[in-house]
């Protein structure tokens, strides 16, 4: 009877473990690295990695997939994307109308929304977005990878300060808002201060750590030419995180700030729209990261004057920040900055397709995966997807991909519209979505 009982186990658990296996058949393969495509091979997946590319592969009890000659690309990469901040309304974060249990709920919900976008994994550069990694990572919701950042920090009156000018003075660095209790943005004065925050933004579990060098145009006390944090606390942060084995990433949009950042050690500069020709060589010269967004004016607006006043400036220096990075041959990556618009969200896509103005579809779908892939490796031993390569669709890679209708290396709006020409869309060898049938 024991006999009896360990083949029957034996057999239900290879019966499950075939399940696993799905193979694609027919497909024009876009590795994410080569523009050439791989023309009419099979994929199959086992697990959650891709194990044999090839062409003819036969399989027993394998779902399969017929891919009819459409175009098969690794799962999209979004660098910048905020997983508690872009599906939850400015009046919750930015005028106290709401909780963290409202975020959550928002956010746990968009995760699954950005993921039927294609977008497989992000770098979340600020907000609180470790539960929601938590419960997808572990099968129980669906939705994106992440690479958590944590609270992003400033210094007071920089980019994260949030407090009312009439809460100031505070008594104490004790004195924490509710936001910052809750880890979604903080700010820290002092190279004894940031030190001590930057290392319990690392105990929380951040794969990198963001900082802020210069003004946004969201936050009310920072116009956009101003420099934030002196050199000695950007350097002493940096050195915390590198203790930790990752790196630092930093808001900044002016070349003071740039220059200072890069020339205290943080490796990926955010938006940097207002770089000149030598910071930009400076970046290349030192292999520091650009992660510039797309955006037009209609993409976004604000309530308050002088934030949409400064986000009329951004969107006039993109053009140009885009050309010059392209011309002098710094690395570039892909993120939107979405935020506070669930409906905006959907835009994701269009503002891949817009990088289009710019680069080949080639170049850009290659940033938006293995380029993308190579600036998160950036995290080390902080980087919680180290079993394969992401960003690819090559043996031994995460199997995370898109069966697109169409090449979008030839027709690169296609991927502004995931939900009529993305007919599959694959996490972690799991199937999300699948309109082949």
């Amino acid at each position: 009877m024991k006999k009896l009982f360990i083949l029957l186990w034996l057999f239900t658990s290879s019966q499950l473990f075939a399940q696993n296996d799905i193979l694609i058949k027919n497909v024009d393969v876009f590795d994410g690295k080569n523009e050439k495509l791989q023309k009419g091979v099979d994929v199959l997946i086992h697990g959650n990695k891709v194990q044999k590319i090839s062409k003819n592969i036969h399989a027993d009890s394998v779902e399969v997939i017929n891919g009819e000659g459409k175009t098969l690309i690794p799962g999209l990469i979004d660098a910048h994307w905020h997983t508690t901040y872009a599906y939850t309304p400015a009046t919750v974060l930015l005028m106290n109308q709401g909780d963290m249990p409202e975020v959550a709920i928002r956010s746990m919900k968009g995760a699954e929304q950005t993921l039927m976008r294609g977008f497989t994994t992000v770098r979340d550069p600020g907000g609180n977005p470790f539960a929601i990694k938590k419960l997808i990572d572990s099968g129980e919701y669906p939705g994106h990878r992440i690479l958590p950042s944590g609270p992003f920090m400033s210094q007071t009156t920089g980019h994260a300060d949030h407090y009312c000018i009439l809460d100031e003075p505070r008594k104490s660095v004790g004195d924490m808002s509710y936001w910052e209790r809750n880890m979604m943005a903080i700010t820290a004065d002092g190279v004894p201060e940031v030190r001590k925050v930057t290392r319990e933004i690392l105990k929380y579990g951040a794969t990198q750590i963001k900082i802020c060098t210069g003004g946004g145009v969201s936050s009310e006390y920072d116009p956009l030419e101003v420099m934030e944090y002196s050199m000695d606390e950007i350097k002493a942060i940096v050195e915390e995180a590198e203790n930790y084995g990752t790196y630092v990433q930093s808001h900044v949009m002016i070349d003071k700030g740039i220059i200072a950042s890069v020339n205290a050690g943080v490796k990926s500069i955010e938006h940097g729209f207002f770089a000149s020709d030598s910071t930009l060589q400076l970046m290349k010269d030192k292999g520091v990261w650009l992660s510039p967004q797309p955006f037009l004016e209609n993409d976004n607006s604000f309530a308050d004057p002088g934030s949409q006043e400064k986000w009329l400036q951004v969107v006039k220096a993109v053009d140009n920040v885009y050309q010059k990075a392209s011309k002098i041959g710094v690395k570039v990556s892909f993120g939107t900055d979405i935020l506070f618009d669930a409906e905006n969200t959907k835009n994701q896509n269009v503002l891949l397709a817009r990088l289009g103005n710019w680069y080949s579809p080639y170049e850009a779908l290659r940033i938006a995966t293995s380029g993308n892939a190579e600036l998160l490796e950036m995290s080390g031993s902080r980087h919680p997807y180290q079993e394969g390569p992401l960003g690819v669709v090559e043996e031994g890679a995460y199997a995370d991909m898109i069966l697109v209708d169409g090449n979008p290396l030839e027709n690169l709006d296609l991927v502004a519209d995931p939900e009529n020409n993305f007919l599959m869309i694959m996490k972690d060898g799991v199937i999300y979505k699948n309109t082949t049938k």
